[in-house]
């Protein structure tokens, strides 16, 4: 078969390697489109383990079952997990599934970008979720961002009526504003600097947007009567010393996006703990039920992701995909749908 070997953001290779055999407890999906998410140019936490196969925003058809699998069959069509939670361990059963070893040492074989994947048994009993022609393949690869999105808001205690800050309007800032809309949010502010980013934002629900990433805490205020937000949502930290300072009192900061090697937070005590109230807190992944919520809401509609995807490109263009990924600007990229069949 086909794969896209990555061995750096410039250097991404057609090659080929065997279709993955499978064991008794396992099944084979024949991957009908793979999404390219922001984690998969983080060179820095990558190059170390290159060359590899990446993609994990995935969805296909069963074309294998093993001789123990009950669930599946050939011909489903399913959106894959590659994390998945123990549910069993001291942080899975304390709700805390994103420092579960489990979850942070499976994935599927080799990656989402190639024309099959080997699902383990693993990953077969707690991470794949059937859909119906209702959902096409593409809409399907954003249940795991929808997921790790809802999950986000879940752990941030998202409250009907809420001023939700969305920091950073890439492709899971888009997310999160469409979830925190569906979830019943009041008010919705979105910052970036890059303007069609901006308008997609005012496009998928937010109500007003911040176009500078100068005196942010004033024109938040400005914006939502004197007040901050209740919620902030950090999906770029080049901004988290912006973010820390426009959580109102009592409000949450969650730290969704991932950050370079040497970031660190920025925190003046005093001034934001000391009799504040305020929380920081941190996401990563989506254990299977949020996965499904997020299914759900793609079913339904409510999150419409079909209208995110920019640019669709073969296996064979994946270098390209790359490319848009980390020059956004140049195409106005937002989201990159790999179609490992062509």
């Amino acid at each position: 078969m086909r794969v896209s070997m990555w061995y750096n953001n410039r250097d991404v290779r057609v090659e080929e390697r065997p279709v993955p055999g499978i064991g008794p407890d396992e099944i084979l999906v024949r991957i009908e489109a793979s999404g390219l998410c922001g984690s998969d140019g983080m060179e820095w936490y990558r190059l170390h383990k290159a060359p590899l196969v990446l993609g994990h925003e995935v969805a296909g058809e069963v074309v294998e079952v093993g001789k123990d699998v009950q669930t599946y069959r050939a011909g489903d069509r399913v959106s894959v997990a590659h994390h998945v939670p123990c549910n069993t361990c001291h942080y899975c059963v304390n709700g805390h599934h994103s420092a579960c070893r489990t979850l942070q040492s499976t994935n599927f074989d080799p990656g989402g970008f190639c024309e099959f994947v080997r699902v383990p048994s693993i990953n077969v009993d707690r991470g794949v979720f059937k859909f119906g022609e209702e959902v096409s393949y593409e809409d399907a690869t954003f249940v795991e961002p929808l997921g790790c999105v809802i999950r986000g808001q879940r752990v941030a205690r998202l409250r009907p009526g809420n001023t939700v800050f969305v920091v950073g309007c890439g492709i899971s800032g888009q997310l999160h504003i469409q979830a925190a809309r569906a979830m019943g949010a009041g008010r919705i502010i979105a910052m970036d600097t890059i303007p069609f980013r901006l308008e997609m934002a005012k496009r998928f629900g937010a109500d007003a947007v911040i176009a500078t990433d100068r005196n942010v805490p004033e024109q938040l205020r400005a914006l939502n009567d004197g007040m901050l937000a209740d919620l902030v949502i950090i999906c770029r930290a080049k901004w988290i010393s912006q973010a820390l300072h426009s959580v109102e009192r009592g409000g949450t900061v969650l730290f969704f996006a991932g950050a370079r090697e040497d970031d660190k937070i920025p925190v003046p005590v005093n001034d934001l703990f000391w009799r504040t109230e305020i929380t920081l807190t941190s996401s990563y992944a989506a254990p299977p039920a949020d996965s499904i919520a997020a299914l759900n809401l793609i079913r339904s509609k409510r999150v419409p992701v079909n209208e995110m995807i920019t640019h669709r490109l073969p296996l064979a263009e994946a270098v390209e995909g790359f490319h848009l990924l980390t020059h956004p600007t140049e195409q106005d990229s937002m989201k990159v749908i790999i179609d490992p069949q062509k």
